[in-house]
């Protein structure tokens, strides 16, 4: 029972990890328009690889298992299939023997090619001709290997939505001609700008789970950090914005192995052991930082880089420079209002100018009512006034419209505090 768990747990690290890496791959190929039939591939693939390894025949290197099995099944499928008469232009040629075909392939799946793979898929689900919601949700979907519930959490929004975005998406792919490739000049500005926000909500999805069981999910954080510093390392798309998403992954990342106890309960950063923060990933996050500051440029990852960054410096909670960090979320609320990034310089105004500015500002924030943090932090700011039956409605409220038992175990602590 173990030992199938343990299964599992491979397989899922695998799809993590491999999925985005085996679609990207197969589409460069087989082309964009088969890009349904590439999906069916790489997930009967798992399905494969759990139905066998289970059965105790795992193999030295499941990475390089995964590869060949989706390798040879595209080839297959090609063989058989009138459909794939239309792949990639410039591999046609494979059609024309079997030992073309499976040449390209190899081809492919060669390490750099992957990477290579990878970038131009990027770049392909951010095609101009998708609108933006539906780039972002497809990248989500094809490269970090998110549920349709993972990315409507992350938007704030339904399963049907994103499916409607999704299913949008590919039909622009099956009717026109989207090409695998990076683009130059403006239109590599533009699209970096999708590409970056993806990269972004796949690392706040693992930070902050939308998951009941996982408050954090560490594979997607790396994922995503795995994914951006291929952008940073390439010398078309390594621009300051890029560095500054890099950089605030780097600092956020650092304090993961200190944000649950041995019990999984979540610690919250006041109370964290910062001898636990990884002082490595804190270096990389302050050198990634001043590789954005050049040439010059102002993004919401570079505001949301230094306010990580101030937090990161400071030798304790009490100690950190909070007037400065409510200044940096003032800048950002206006380059992206939002009511989280408002909730956020909200509960900054708390520690910098008093509870009683930090309620105003809360109070006038719209549409977060049945979201957890957002009432868990009303409660936490009626405490501090001491205004203990309002503080223990909203932590009821969230503890009501919480699906996490770890966010559940924190409210029940604080409601524990109140008496």
């Amino acid at each position: 029972m173990g030992e199938n768990k343990d299964i599992h747990s491979l397989v899922d690290h695998l799809f993590r990890h491999e999925s985005g890496k085996m679609v990207a791959t197969l589409t460069r190929v087989m082309g964009l328009n088969n890009l349904e039939a590439i999906q069916d591939i790489v997930q009967d693939t798992l399905v494969t690889a759990l139905n066998t390894w289970r059965n105790g025949q795992l193999p030295d290197n499941p990475a390089a298992w995964l590869y060949r099995v989706a390798r040879n099944r595209a080839i297959d499928l090609i063989r058989r299939g009138q459909r794939f008469k239309e792949i990639a232009p410039e591999y046609a040629y494979t059609l024309q023997s079997d030992f073309a075909l499976s040449s390209a392939f190899h081809h492919v799946f060669l390490e750099s090619e992957i990477t290579d793979s990878q970038l131009r898929m990027i770049f392909a689900c951010c095609h101009p001709s998708i609108p933006m919601e539906s780039q972002v949700a497809l990248t989500l979907k094809t490269l970090g290997g998110l549920s349709t519930s993972e990315i409507a959490h992350a938007f704030l929004t339904n399963e049907e939505t994103i499916n409607k975005r999704i299913y949008r998406a590919k039909e622009k792919f099956r009717n026109q001609d989207v090409h695998l490739h990076i683009p130059q000049g403006e239109e590599l500005s533009d699209r970096l700008d999708s590409v970056l926000k993806s990269i972004y909500l796949l690392f706040s999805e693992g930070y902050h789970s939308s998951h009941p069981s996982h408050v954090i999910r560490e594979d997607l954080c790396h994922e995503a950090m795995r994914l951006c510093l291929l952008l940073a390392e390439h010398p078309q798309t390594n621009l300051p914005r890029t560095y500054a998403l890099m950089s605030l992954m780097c600092f956020q990342a650092s304090r993961l192995s200190a944000r649950l106890d041995d019990n999984g309960h979540i610690v919250l950063m006041k109370y964290q052991d910062r001898e636990r923060w990884f002082r490595p990933l804190i270096e990389k996050g302050h050198y990634f930082l001043r590789r954005a500051s050049e040439p010059f440029e102002v993004s919401t990852y570079h505001l949301e880089a230094i306010i990580a960054s101030i937090h990161a410096s400071a030798s304790s909670f009490e100690s950190t420079d909070w007037k400065s960090i409510y200044g940096f979320y003032e800048k950002l609320n206006l380059y992206q209002p939002n009511p989280v990034v408002a909730l956020n310089k909200a509960i900054a105004a708390g520690y910098a100018l008093g509870y009683e500015t930090a309620l105003q500002e809360i109070s006038a924030i719209d549409g977060l009512y049945g979201n957890p943090v957002y009432q868990v932090s009303l409660g936490e700011i009626y405490h501090k006034l001491g205004q203990m039956d309002l503080a223990r409605k909203h932590y009821e409220i969230a503890l009501n419209i919480t699906a996490s038992e770890a966010v559940r175990q924190l409210i029940q602590n604080k409601l524990s505090d109140l008496g």
